[in-house]
C-alpha cells in the first residue's frame, strides 16, 4: 500500500476521518453552480481518488467499535448537554439562572442480586436468612469488587423475575412519558395552580441518558430544566423554584404505575420506577449546594460512548437467532435475559414490542441519549456547523454566494478497511489521540502557570 502512487492521497483521506476504524466508502460527485450565470463555482468527483471512492466517518458512538468516531460523538454530546445548562449554540446564556436538576431514576427490584461491596462490607450478611424454595441461600457473606464477575448476578436465577425485567425495559419510554406528564401535574398541585394554567406558563425541558447497571437493568440519568412558556428564551415565573421542582420530581416518580399488555401464560405486569431516586440541584459554577454543570455534561458525554464491552450487556449488534449468543462473552444472567426476550417475542399480544429485534439490548428500545425539542441544539446542527467550518478551512466555502446551487450524486460502495489499511488507520488514530493529549497537557500547564503568576502577585501585594 505504501508503494502505491496514490498512497499519500489515501492517507490524507484516512487522516481526515480521524483514523476511523470502519469508514463508509462513497462514490459520486458534487457540483456547485451560480444559478444566474451557470458558472461552475466548485466541482468534486471521486474519479481521481484512490479506488475511485471517498472515505467518510462511520459515526459510531461506541468506543469499542470505533474510538475516533466515539471521541467525536462524545464531544458533540458534551456541547449538546452543556448548551442546555449554560447557554451557547443558539441557546441564551440566561438558562443558567433557570431551576435545573440532575436526577437519577432506577429500575425496581426483579430479584436479589450480588452487590458490589467494599473491603469492610459484605454482600448480603444475613446470618439466619435461610434458603429459597429452590434450596439456594438468601444471604451472601462475601465481598465483591467491581471486577468480580459475580457482582450483579442473581442469588437464585430461578427466583429472579426475568420476564418482568425484559418487559420493564421494553416500556421504559412509556414510563418516562408518564413521569414527565405527572411532573406537570404534581408541580401544579404543589404551587397551587391548575394543570392547564401551569402548562401555559412553564415548560419542562430535559436531556436524558440510559445506563446499564451491573444487574443489567437500565438507570435513567436526566438533566431537567424549568423554562417559561416559550422555552429557553423565556424565563420561568418567579414562583417556580428548584425546591418545588425537586419535590414534584419525587412525588411524580413515585406515583407512576402502568401495566403491560396481557399475554397468554404471562398475564399482566405492573410497571413502576424503583424506590431509589436521586435528585440534585445544578449550579453553573460548581457551588457547594449542587453539582457543577460541566461535570454533568462530561459525565453524560462519557457514558454515551460506552460499548457493550464496557457495560453489563456484552453485545453491540442485533442477533438473528439464539445461536448468536455463542459469539459474545456474556454472563449467564445476560444470556438468560436475551433468551427471555426471544421467547416473549413470539407470544401473542407482545408482537408490537419487537422483543426479538431488541434482544441484544435486553428489550430496551430507546436511544441511549434523548432530549426534549427545546432543551438545546441537535447533533445534526453540530455536525453541520463542523462541516461548514471544515469546508471553509479547505477553501471551498461558498456560503457567501446567495445564488449558489449544488447538485450532489453519491452512492454507497462499501465500508471498512483491509487488514493492512486497518493497521495504518489505527496508527493514524493513535497519533491524533496522542497529539490531543499533548495539547491538553500544554493547556493545563499554561493554566497552572497563570494561576501561579496571579498567586505571586497577590503575595507581593500583601
Amino acid at each position: 500500500m505504501a508503494q502505491n502512487p496514490q498512497f499519500p492521497r489515501w492517507l490524507a483521506q484516512v487522516t481526515a476521518t480521524g483514523g476511523c476504524a470502519h469508514p463508509i466508502h462513497l462514490k459520486g460527485s458534487t457540483t456547485t453552480r451560480d444559478a444566474g450565470t451557470g458558472e461552475i463555482l466548485h466541482h468534486y468527483e471521486t474519479a481521481d481518488e484512490p479506488g475511485e471512492r471517498l472515505l467518510v466517518r462511520c459515526r459510531n458512538r461506541r468506543a469499542t467499535v470505533c474510538a475516533p468516531c466515539s471521541w467525536l460523538h462524545a464531544g458533540d454530546t458534551f456541547h449538546l448537554v452543556r448548551a442546555g445548562l449554560l447557554g451557547g449554540k443558539n441557546v441564551p446564556t440566561e438558562v443558567r439562572e433557570h431551576p435545573r436538576l440532575f436526577i437519577t431514576l432506577t429500575a425496581p427490584s426483579f430479584g436479589a442480586v450480588h452487590r458490589t461491596t467494599t473491603e469492610h462490607e459484605r454482600c448480603r450478611p444475613r446470618r439466619s436468612a435461610g434458603h429459597c424454595e429452590h434450596g439456594r441461600p438468601l444471604g451472601c457473606p462475601a465481598t465483591h469488587d467491581a471486577t468480580d464477575p459475580l457482582a450483579g448476578q442473581p442469588l437464585c436465577p430461578d427466583c429472579y423475575d426475568y420476564p418482568a425485567h425484559v418487559l420493564w425495559h421494553a416500556h421504559t419510554g412509556r414510563l418516562w412519558k408518564a413521569f414527565t406528564d405527572n411532573l406537570y401535574n404534581h408541580l401544579a398541585a404543589r404551587t397551587g395552580r391548575t394543570r392547564t394554567g401551569l402548562r401555559r406558563t412553564v415548560r419542562i425541558s430535559y436531556a436524558k441518558v440510559a445506563e446499564y447497571q451491573r444487574r443489567a437493568a437500565v438507570h435513567v440519568h436526566a438533566v431537567v430544566r424549568l423554562d417559561g412558556a416559550n422555552g429557553p428564551d423565556d424565563p420561568p415565573p418567579a414562583w417556580a423554584s428548584a425546591e418545588d421542582l425537586t419535590a414534584a420530581v419525587r412525588t411524580a416518580a413515585a406515583t407512576v404505575h402502568l401495566h403491560t399488555p396481557y399475554a397468554r401464560g404471562l398475564g399482566e405486569h405492573e410497571l413502576r420506577w424503583g424506590s431509589e431516586l436521586d435528585v440534585r440541584p445544578l449550579h453553573a459554577f460548581g457551588g457547594h449546594e449542587g453539582l457543577a454543570d460541566d461535570a454533568v455534561a462530561a459525565y453524560v458525554a462519557k457514558y454515551v460512548t460506552k460499548g457493550a464491552a464496557d457495560t453489563a450487556i456484552g453485545l453491540d449488534h442485533p442477533i438473528t437467532s439464539p445461536d448468536d449468543l455463542s459469539t459474545g462473552r456474556l454472563s449467564t444472567h445476560v444470556r438468560t435475559l436475551i433468551r427471555t426476550c426471544w421467547r416473549l417475542g413470539s407470544l401473542p399480544g407482545l408482537e408490537p414490542l419487537r422483543l426479538r429485534a431488541w434482544a441484544h439490548t435486553l428489550g430496551y428500545r430507546g436511544h441511549i441519549l434523548t432530549k426534549s425539542r427545546s432543551y438545546s441544539t441537535t447533533y445534526a446542527a453540530l455536525r453541520a456547523e463542523r462541516a461548514e467550518h471544515q469546508g471553509a478551512t479547505a477553501g471551498a466555502d461558498i456560503a457567501g454566494i446567495p445564488d449558489a446551487v449544488t447538485d450532489a450524486h453519491w452512492r454507497y460502495v462499501g465500508s471498512g478497511h483491509t487488514p493492512g489499511a486497518a493497521l495504518i488507520a489505527a496508527g493514524v488514530a493513535e497519533d491524533l489521540a496522542r497529539s490531543r493529549e499533548i495539547a491538553r497537557e500544554e493547556r493545563l500547564s499554561g493554566r497552572h502557570a497563570r494561576y501561579e503568576t496571579v498567586d505571586r502577585g497577590r503575595h507581593a501585594a500583601s
